[in-house]
């Protein structure tokens, strides 16, 4: 049985404004208030693992043993067919230190325009997402999630964040960065993740 979380401030443990706001978002309905680690001034640790899993925990890991809380991390990316599986874990790296998604979106396009990918089913991909929520004596669980898709371009919308704006999930015609928040919470691969993680809160 998942160990519970009975608090009403969770950590996020993410440097990234985006990502914060829309866990942020998932943890409101349940009461819980989210702390994010830029706010806090904790530091950002290397990713060093072989998967959005690994990744995942040593964020929050690390966030809950310096802060001396539970954290929850998330660690999700972009996964294009045509490109092997990249960006992947690199997802954020391929945006750069300053996280310039419009000039990662465009090296994903011109990669898939290089092996010319050009129909939908050429240009298959999906979101990955891996949340981890880790306790101060190192104790983690891992929920993960997926949305399948295919991309299109250029990018349409100025919502969400990351490569949102070139993502339509499958059955729609909008964009990630077309929709409005409540519509891509319903389906996207954080909240397929977020409904696993629900387990661990307690109403009590």
């Amino acid at each position: 049985m998942a160990r519970r979380f009975r608090g009403r401030r969770l950590i996020v443990a993410s440097h990234n404004p985006g990502k914060v706001r829309e866990i942020a978002e998932l943890l409101a309905p349940l009461g819980i208030e989210a702390l994010g680690a830029a706010a806090l001034g904790l530091p950002e640790p290397a990713e060093t693992g072989v998967d959005f899993a690994a990744n995942a925990v040593i964020k929050a890991r690390a966030a809950a043993q310096t802060a001396g809380a539970p954290a929850l991390a998330d660690d999700s990316g972009l996964v294009v067919a045509a490109l092997g599986g990249a960006p992947g874990i690199y997802s954020a790296r391929w945006a750069g230190a300053e996280r310039h998604f419009g000039a990662a979106m465009r090296r994903v396009e011109t990669e898939l325009q290089a092996r010319g990918a050009c129909t939908p089913t050429e240009r298959r991909a999906h979101f990955e997402a891996a949340l981890a929520l880790c306790w101060p004596d190192g104790e983690c669980a891992v929920f993960s999630g997926q949305v399948a898709g295919f991309l299109v371009w250029p990018p349409r919308g100025e919502r969400g964040f990351g490569y949102d704006p070139m993502f339509v999930p499958d059955g729609g015609t909008l964009t990630f960065g077309e929709m409005e928040p409540a519509a891509k919470h319903a389906i996207s691969h954080r909240a397929a993740a977020f409904a696993k993680l629900l387990a661990c809160f307690s109403d009590g």
